[in-house]
């Protein structure tokens, strides 16, 4: 049982490092790397601003909110 298992662990290790290596290697998912982390820097800085304005709005709610309250 227990030599199944480090026999599993060396095949596992073996095909990790042919995969990375092979990612690593390969100029196409390199470049599809490259835009996928490109892309998610601009979702997330659009994300950043959307909940910058958001914040503004609802304390500008806020405000007005309080505003009439005390009418």
């Amino acid at each position: 049982m227990a030599g199944g298992n480090f026999m599993h662990r060396v095949m596992s290790y073996l095909v990790n490092e042919l995969v990375v290596n092979s990612l690593a290697n390969s100029p196409a998912f390199q470049r599809f790397a490259v835009r996928t982390s490109k892309r998610i820097e601009e979702v997330s800085s659009k994300a950043a601003q959307k909940k910058q304005e958001l914040a503004e709005r609802v304390k500008d709610l806020s405000k007005d909110f309080e505003s009439f309250k005390n009418q």
